[in-house]
């Protein structure tokens, strides 16, 4: 009598996408689960149907501990681009995808979706450069000190170093890497302004209307996309609050104090506090004069409870990081502050990429030490 055959567990990739195919099925209503683990099952591997992937896609966000902006998770709208694997007609993707997302300023969530062998090395569509000055400081967004300085060994040849100076596009695509300038109709900006005082007008500070990421990887059912930008909006406190107010970044708050005429002598005549408040509210009027979509934090921290609720009809449990999801502006007035969430990872979700410029640097000889 032969010994019994002993199974031999899946791989996890593809336990991956048999757990997905259960969550798909039965998130969604399709029939045909059974037939679909077969297929599977048989190839040892998954193709994901164009509604499989939007609906990985959507949970991703749904899943994003990060992010505090999840309610509308389900109207995600998914390009599915993965024919397309060549540097110009990912480029002419791209800007598609900026002038659809940003829809006249009534900015609606997008994703698109490219092929294998695609990768962008900006970590969002639309940055500002940083350039490093010889006393050490930066004219720019110091963020981005690191990606301009690998864009010009790219071979990028600068822009013409304003504070504002937006950067191109580093398209990965078989084995390529290929520089591309935004075209002006795909760009929208703010310029930041404020109702009560001229002084901040005058500062000629400005942000892009939209925040579109481009280095998160996109795990879904075993398969790993590592081109899939996508947007939502932008949360106010994350132009006026960390971008244009952190010391690491643009350090505009003793600018604007001065504008505003503060005693700066002393932190406790709270100037910081009081020239913060001003350039979030200067965000608020920006954005809304333009009419371009802004969220403040009060209205997205109680979205988020009313993502809770709906979670919890659903039998799902909501994961955050706390951190991340109050806001740098006043937390303590929003209702997730005396929040507790459990921050575990669970799949689909988005994995952030190695930056493209270590791996530059690792390959240069005069840096190989």
């Amino acid at each position: 009598m032969s010994a019994p055959r002993r199974l031999i567990p899946p791989s996890p990739a593809l336990q991956d996408a048999l757990d997905f195919l259960e969550l798909y099925h039965a998130e969604t209503g399709t029939p045909g689960l059974t037939t679909r683990r077969r297929q599977v099952l048989a190839t040892g591997t998954i193709t994901l149907s164009t509604d499989e992937l939007a609906h990985g896609a959507r949970v991703a966000w749904r899943n994003s501990t990060r992010c505090v902006g999840r309610l509308p998770w389900a109207a995600l709208n998914v390009r599915d681009l993965r024919h397309v694997t060549q540097a110009p007609q990912v480029f002419a993707a791209l800007c598609d995808h900026l002038r659809t997302a940003f829809n006249g300023g009534r900015i609606q969530p997008l994703m698109s979706v490219f092929g294998p062998g695609v990768r962008i090395h900006n970590d969002q569509l639309l940055r500002y450069a940083g350039y490093r000055q010889s006393d050490g400081s930066v004219v720019g967004d110091p963020q981005n000190v690191a990606l301009t300085e690998h864009l010009l060994r790219l071979g990028w040849a600068g822009g013409p170093g304003t504070p504002f100076d937006l950067l191109p596009l580093a398209i990965e695509a078989e084995g390529q890497v290929t520089l591309f300038d935004l075209p002006a109709d795909a760009v929208q900006e703010v310029a930041i302004t404020h109702p009560d005082h001229p002084a901040i007008d005058a500062l000629g500070l400005r942000w892009p209307a939209l925040p579109v990421i481009s280095n998160m990887t996109l795990d879904v059912a075993g398969q790993q996309f590592t081109c899939a930008p996508f947007n939502g909006w932008y949360l106010q406190t994350e132009i006026a609050a960390r971008n244009l107010a952190d010391e690491g970044r643009y350090n505009q708050l003793p600018v604007v104090a001065r504008a505003l005429d503060l005693d700066t002598t002393r932190r406790r005549s709270l100037w910081l506090d009081r020239a913060l408040l001003e350039l979030n509210v200067a965000t608020l009027h920006s954005f809304d004069l333009a009419g371009v979509r802004l969220a403040d934090h009060h209205s997205v921290t109680r979205q988020f409870q009313a993502f809770e609720a709906a979670e919890a009809r659903a039998g799902r449990p909501v994961r955050g990081l706390w951190s991340w999801l109050i806001p740098p502006l006043s937390p303590a007035t929003t209702p997730v502050w005396h929040q507790q969430y459990d921050d575990t990872e669970v799949k689909p979700n988005f994995t952030a990429q190695r930056p493209a410029w270590q791996e530059d640097l690792r390959r240069c000889p005069f840096h190989s030490g």
